[in-house]
């Protein structure tokens, strides 16, 4: 049996399963070589697993499901749930495999039609990888290649800009609820974009948040660019920018906490939706285009972006020690029930 490598760096979340494991009777026993998998081992003989954000509580086919953005889009919408207007592109060996003419070219048609700018991400990927707004027929083809390195399907959608928000729920109780800001630097008239970016990665890891900013990443220089700056810019201070369009925090952006001001209609939605889905627990990624979470839904506009089946929250819990205990009790709760018989 091999042991556990002890300068192994677990996930957030495995670090958290074994902390809270003996308040429920259970002991965990985690890979040793890698530390992305565990049994969590109850004193009733019951055993489940845990693999990174992905723990035995909702079931297999309904969590694929939900991480197909396309699958999850048709699910939704039949539903009645708003969704954004888009199409899935394929990857030119994919396409014949699945006998479709949805090609790029087919893509960059679309994209015409639509209107631009448009947003292009991959179909299968999460925490916000490869998500890009494009300007232009360069940028859609672009995009499309880079969806392409690592995804056979690409998703092309209308862009609709709004507040962005993450509502995690579990059965039929919200657990937390907070809006997302994309990834952004203030000006101090004094140090330039790459400079105030790299402070801001040195931040990150004083708050032991795992986020790596990729200062490599084209959608940051595109995002500049439209904007007429570059990373050698100064910006005035106090002056503010984003350089993402996805508010991912996995990718550097910011939490403000909304639990406990949003409003019951939204919270009943994302109630429903994870039921809809077949989902015990998920993250709910709603963007509202006109109003904001407060509000009554039916006075504002907004539309589902996706539902993620297994939402990370280690990002979330460096915002603060209320969001700390909120995760913390949130788990303590599954550990509970996943402990009883099924």
């Amino acid at each position: 049996m091999r042991k556990r490598n002890k300068k192994l760096t677990l996930p957030y979340l495995t670090r958290l399963i074994i902390k809270l494991a003996p308040k429920v009777g259970a002991k965990v026993v985690v890979e040793g070589e890698w530390g992305i998998v565990a049994q969590i081992i109850y004193r009733n003989g019951i055993v489940r697993s845990l693999r990174m954000y992905s723990l035995d509580l909702n079931h297999i086919a309904s969590s694929d499901i939900a991480r197909d953005k396309d699958y999850a889009k048709f699910f939704m919408q039949k539903k009645g749930y708003p969704v954004a207007e888009g199409r899935t592109i394929f990857e030119d060996n994919w396409s014949k495999v699945v006998k479709s003419k949805r090609t790029i070219s087919y893509g960059l048609s679309y994209a015409k039609r639509l209107g631009f700018p448009v947003i292009v991400k991959p179909n299968s990927k999460s925490q916000g990888a490869g998500v890009c707004l494009s300007w232009n027929i360069g940028e859609v083809r672009r995009a499309f290649l880079e969806v392409f390195k690592g995804d056979k399907v690409a998703i092309i959608e209308r862009y609709l800009p709004g507040n962005d928000y993450r509502i995690v729920v579990l059965g039929k109780e919200i657990i937390s609820a907070y809006k997302r800001i994309p990834l952004s630097v203030t000006g101090d008239g004094q140090h330039s974009i790459l400079s105030l970016l790299k402070q801001k990665q040195r931040l990150f890891s004083a708050q032991k948040r795992d986020t790596q900013i990729n200062f490599n990443d084209l959608r940051i220089k595109i995002k500049l660019h439209h904007q007429g700056y570059s990373f050698r810019t100064i910006l005035p201070k106090n002056h503010k920018i984003h350089l993402l369009d996805n508010a991912n925090l996995s990718t550097g952006g910011d939490a403000i906490d909304v639990t406990n001001t949003i409003h019951p209609g939204f919270c009943k939605i994302a109630v429903n939706l994870t039921r809809d889905m077949g989902l015990r627990m998920a993250g709910v990624d709603i963007m509202v285009t006109r109003g904001d979470i407060t509000k009554d839904p039916k006075c504002c506009d907004y539309y589902i972006i996706e539902i993620n089946a297994a939402p990370g929250l280690d990002h979330y819990v460096t915002t603060g020690l209320k969001q700390r205990k909120i995760v913390e009790a949130m788990y303590l709760k599954i550990l509970k029930a996943l402990g009883k018989k099924d």
